[in-house]
């Protein structure tokens, strides 16, 4: 519009009006008309500039070079389709200094005032791919947030749910079976499925606190550690599993999340004892040595696994492997001559799974 008012005002001829017309209809075909080839605008933008500048009074009129670099710079689908469109634009003051008689254009200065906006178009778009980029990495982050909070969510529901319904049935049914016969012995077994029935709410609701921990709570509630580790072998035990534990080293240098991970983990592992080798021999062993913690659970004796178990996803093996991968452990499970082993190795460092 600049070059249009400059040509109005400056004595011309209707045919250099309507030459500077020409560029500013164009620009508004492109504008309004989609998909209209870049290559036709420029065409329609550089020569009615080039034969405008005959006489040289209308100057002005090159700033039009200077708004379609910034187009081609913008709006071309790639560099390599810019690029040579850009050059033809900056050419322009060098056709206008061949059609001038005697030649009175700046050409340098008006190649520097049509490639400044082309680099500056090409600094747009470089910075709104990055803003995609940004917002691309940001939505990909998120949904692995997500992956990873819904995985850990499965993990404690497995732990807690899955455990403590478990351990309950087992006392239930044990009840159920001495129930006529021994009353005393299928009282007891009832008390203790409600001492674990009770044991499991307060989990669940420590695990609904710590989802919750975002919604202001002041204080979060207590990971479990390995100190919590015997009172597991003596639900198990008390369950009717046969069961040893062993602790060496000082458990009590073990920092909180590996302290919660080697407490799930065990758990884990008499839960699995417990369901599938309940007449065997089990075996745990805790040891801090070396910088890592130990954690070892055999059962030697008899499996029983049913169709339905052999069928169904082992979420628990999988939480294990994802608790010990999560600290930068190692984990192994199967079979052995005698039973079924378990074994998982914790760096004790903080953080060092990061």
């Amino acid at each position: 519009m600049v070059a249009l008012v400059a040509a109005i005002t400056q004595p011309s001829s209707p045919a250099d009006l309507l030459l500077a017309a020409v560029p500013v209809a164009a620009f508004f075909v492109w504008a309004f008309v989609p998909r209209t080839p870049l290559l036709a605008l420029s065409i329609a933008v550089i020569a009615p500039v080039v034969l405008a500048q005959r006489t040289g009074e209308l100057e002005p009129v090159m700033f039009e070079a200077s708004l379609l670099a910034f187009v081609v710079g913008r709006w071309s689908p790639s560099l390599g389709s810019s690029v040579p469109l850009a050059l033809l634009a900056a050419a322009t003051p060098v056709l206008v200094a061949l059609v001038q008689e005697p030649a009175e254009v700046a050409v340098a200065i008006w190649v520097m005032g049509i490639a400044f906006p082309w680099a500056i178009s090409l600094a747009f778009v470089r910075q709104e791919r990055l803003a995609e980029q940004l917002e691309e990495t940001r939505r990909q982050l998120a949904d692995q947030a997500l992956v990873a909070e819904r995985r850990e969510i499965a993990r404690d529901v497995h732990d807690f749910v899955g455990h403590g319904l478990a351990a309950v049935m087992l006392q239930v049914t044990s009840a159920r079976h001495v129930l006529r016969r021994d009353p005393v012995a299928a009282e007891e077994a009832l008390m203790s499925a409600e001492e674990v029935g009770r044991r499991s709410m307060q989990e669940l609701r420590r695990t609904v606190a710590l989802l919750r921990r975002d919604e202001g709570n002041s204080v979060e509630p207590p990971l479990p550690s390995v100190a919590d580790i015997p009172s597991l072998v003596a639900d198990a035990r008390a369950a009717g599993l046969a069961i040893e534990l062993r602790m060496r080293g000082d458990l009590s240098a073990i920092p909180p999340s590996v302290g919660a991970a080697a407490y799930r983990i065990t758990q884990e592992a008499l839960a699995n004892a417990a369901r599938h080798a309940p007449r065997a021999e089990t075996s745990v062993g805790l040891e801090l040595a070396n910088g890592r913690v130990g954690i070892v659970a055999e059962s030697m004796g008899p499996l029983e696994t049913s169709v339905s178990d052999r069928q169904r996803p082992r979420y628990g093996l999988i939480g294990m492997q994802e608790r010990a991968t999560a600290l930068g452990g190692a984990f192994s499970a199967g079979p052995t001559p005698s039973g079924w082993r378990v074994s998982c190795q914790l760096p004790v460092a903080e953080g060092s799974g990061r």
